[in-house]
């Protein structure tokens, strides 16, 4: 590879006209900046451009050849689509050099009305697989923001085998959970991060207990801040991140002042600059990494780009965090409502009702009790092991003699690992047979679409909160898109009214608050950062200062599902969500008794027009489960 002053971009943050015009003069190659509605810093009303400014940065910025990227990349509710397709007919006329975009509604909207504006995906698709990048190259997408999980090795290859530029985060805020997989804020306080108004929970203490005697185990830990992960800095590893094939170096920070959005993008210019003149002869230069290391907000870490994340990774003690977006509160409990009319479904037939379930046992007693479908597979809970073929065969067996669907789930991430294993297992279910499978991510929806004949399911995974978002999966044969938890009651109902193909939702059962590659118990408790087996089958919590116990799943693949404190349960609003095509019990946390009694508490309900039952039956809901229950966004009526 032969090296000049077009192999890499330095991609710097604006979020002002005085940070933009810092960030040419320091040197930037392009510039990300949002508007005043659609992007992911919408805290301060202060911050971001509006339309006369957005054009005047476009020329500004073009003036002194520094290219344009205007950030679309928060989820868009369906009654924003209207002023989205406004926005970005704007932006056709004013000529950014390119869109960064995250929902599935904004690509279907950039190829439907021709616009020439190229689409980077942003670090929000959680992009990690060349299967999705394959995809998305069908659409016009030109780089990828690549998934902060990913190292520079993993990098590589995926550049290598899909062409796709490469843009990444190498300086500046982390996150510890996977992007666009982190709902905790939007469900605590509905300021969801994948729309730009993330709280931070994450930058709570807690402590780690044992979810079953409640006993804190860390009282001689590292410190209370067990995912507060330190900012990430590869001012010394600019060599690797260059020949590894990463083509824009990304800064994080639009809210950050002018003086240090000059300051950072400065340093990285030089060292840049001076390791493209002689790479062989390239020395880091200590001075401006001391100035660099003293002006840090948070301790630096270089995150997952050169390895697995270890507790060196973590501010344990808090001391450098910045601020605190929030502080702690309870989560939203379930409400007891007294007996309501039924309501005349606008659907045909009777209303479906799907669970998903941990084991064959599970299955058994979902189906005897009343469920229409289990869905089986997919992450699976230690100390539960994954399912194997014949498990699968045999619950398709048993289903099928009682006129009962089964759908297979596929896990919520699919890495290089998984997406070998899923090639194989894809395959192998055009024998067995099952009635759908069911994807979590874009990479897993290309391989099914390509390897399968079977009709195919999207999850909750995949974010969807707009009609737009379900004619792309629609365009892929999609026959079920399940809807995003962070939908509040209104926005939920406007999907449901305006939906092309038919909508899931899931009305009860334990949720994923955050999915962290990481395993918090064993780089919490452990000396060994890679003991990660020793701390996998035991149950354990975090509990936050409300005192809520966040239960912690560790799945198969070693990644740690940080769980609400509360169940959903959504049984006194179900007239609410009339029209859905599903009604889903997540309930892979279960025992097959209490599956059993869950299923036909809500068989019964849903059998009579989604007629909301007694007190008295919400109560023993309430009381036969391992949690208290809560209502997740539905507590925000809007």
């Amino acid at each position: 590879m032969i090296l000049d002053r077009t192999s890499v971009e330095l991609l710097a943050p604006a979020g002002n006209w005085a940070a933009l015009e810092a960030a040419v003069k320091a040197g930037a190659d392009a510039v990300y900046l949002g508007g005043k509605h659609f992007n992911m810093r919408l805290h301060r009303q202060d911050m971001n451009f509006d339309d006369e400014e957005l054009a005047r940065a476009v020329s500004f910025a073009h003036e002194h050849g520094v290219k344009i990227y205007v950030t679309i990349n928060n989820l868009i509710y369906e009654d924003e689509l209207a002023d989205l397709t406004s926005f970005l007919r704007y932006l056709g006329k004013i000529g950014p050099d390119a869109i960064l975009v995250q929902d599935l509604a904004v690509i279907r909207l950039v190829c439907e009305m021709g616009l020439q504006i190229p689409m980077h995906a942003s670090v929000m698709m959680n992009i990690h697989n060349e299967h999705a990048m394959n995809l998305l190259k069908e659409y016009g997408i030109t780089r990828i923001v690549a998934s902060r999980e990913l190292s520079l090795e993993e990098l590589s290859l995926l550049r290598e085998r899909t062409g796709l530029e490469i843009e990444y985060f190498m300086h500046g805020d982390m996150c510890i959970s996977e992007s666009g997989q982190c709902i905790h804020s939007g469900v605590l306080f509905g300021k969801s991060s994948n729309r730009g108004l993330c709280l931070k929970p994450c930058r709570w203490p807690y402590r780690l207990i044992d979810e079953e005697t409640g006993e804190i185990l860390d009282k001689n830990g590292k410190g209370a801040y067990k995912l507060a992960i330190k900012d990430m800095c590869m001012y010394r590893h600019i060599p690797e991140l260059i020949q590894a094939g990463v083509f824009s170096f990304k800064i994080e920070g639009r809210m950050r002042p002018a003086d240090f959005v000059f300051r950072i993008v400065s340093l990285y210019r030089q060292a840049i600059d001076a390791y493209l003149a002689d790479p062989t002869g390239y020395r880091i230069d200590e001075d401006d990494w001391r100035t660099l290391y003293e002006g840090r907000v948070r301790d630096f870490s270089t995150c997952s780009a050169l390895g697995k994340v270890t507790a060196d990774d973590i501010g344990w003690d808090g001391s450098r965090e910045p601020r605190f977006f929030s502080h702690v509160v309870e989560e939203a409990e379930m409400l007891v409502v007294e007996n309501q009319d039924a309501i005349k479904h606008k659907g045909e037939g009777s209303l479906q009702l799907a669970v998903r379930v941990a084991d064959k046992e599970g299955a058994v007693a979902a189906i005897e009790s009343g469920a229409d479908a289990v869905y089986i597979g997919g992450d699976v809970y230690r100390p539960h092991r994954p399912w194997t073929l014949a498990d699968i065969e045999d619950v398709i067996g048993y289903a099928h003699t009682r006129n009962k669907l089964v759908t297979v789930e596929t896990s919520r991430t699919a890495m290089g690992r998984e997406c070998g294993e899923l090639e194989q297992f894809l395959k192998s279910l055009e024998t067995i047979r099952p009635d759908a499978v069911c994807v979590g991510n874009l990479g897993t929806l290309e391989m099914a679409h390509r390897l399968t004949v079977l009709p195919i399911q999207t999850d909750f995974s995949m974010n969807i909160c707009n009609h737009g978002a379900l004619e792309f999966l629609k365009a892929h044969d999609v026959k079920m898109a399940t809807a995003s938890f962070e939908l509040p009651p209104a926005h939920l109902q406007a999907l449901l009214r305006n939906a092309p193909i038919p909508v899931e939702v899931v009305i009860h059962g334990a949720y994923t608050a955050m999915l962290c590659d990481h395993n918090i118990p064993a780089l919490s408790l452990s000396p060994d950062p890679f003991a990660d087996t020793a701390f996998s089958d035991r149950r354990y919590a975090l509990l936050d200062e409300a005192g809520e116990r966040h239960p912690i799943r560790v799945d198969q693949y070693g990644r740690n599902h940080i769980l609400f404190a509360k169940d959903l349960c959504l049984y006194p609003y179900l007239k609410a969500l009339d029209g859905a095509a599903s009604y889903r019990i997540e309930a892979q946390d279960y025992t097959p008794e209490w599956v059993g009694r869950l299923t036909a508490f809500y068989r019964v309900v849903l059998d009579a027009g989604l007629k909301t039952a007694s007190k008295t039956t919400i109560e023993e809901i309430a009381a036969g489960g391992p949690r208290k229950l809560g209502v997740g966004a539905f507590r925000f009526q809007y």
